[in-house]
């Protein structure tokens, strides 16, 4: 994860902001007297609340590790979807 400080941060908060997005990486601010924050786009901030919700029921999280593992097995099934 890449680290800026505060003061660049601030100086370049546009092409952060903008490199965030483009590169889909969080970007971690340091701050002399402060606990870091971490810079995210939207979509991977939405990405990992999805994530956390689908995995929050234990039976489901379950349910998705089984299914990644099956196919990390060769056991998945190509389907023809059409509309």
């Amino acid at each position: 994860m890449k680290t800026i400080n505060y003061t660049e941060a601030r100086q370049n908060l546009t092409s952060i902001m903008n490199e965030t997005i483009d590169d889909r990486v969080p970007i971690m601010i340091t701050r002399q007297k402060g606990i870091p924050c971490v810079l995210l786009s939207l979509d991977e901030y939405q990405a990992l609340e999805e994530t956390a919700y689908l995995l929050r029921s234990p039976a489901n999280a379950r349910h998705l590790l089984d299914s990644i593992d099956e196919l990390n097995q060769g056991k998945g099934i190509e389907k023809d979807i059409t509309e």
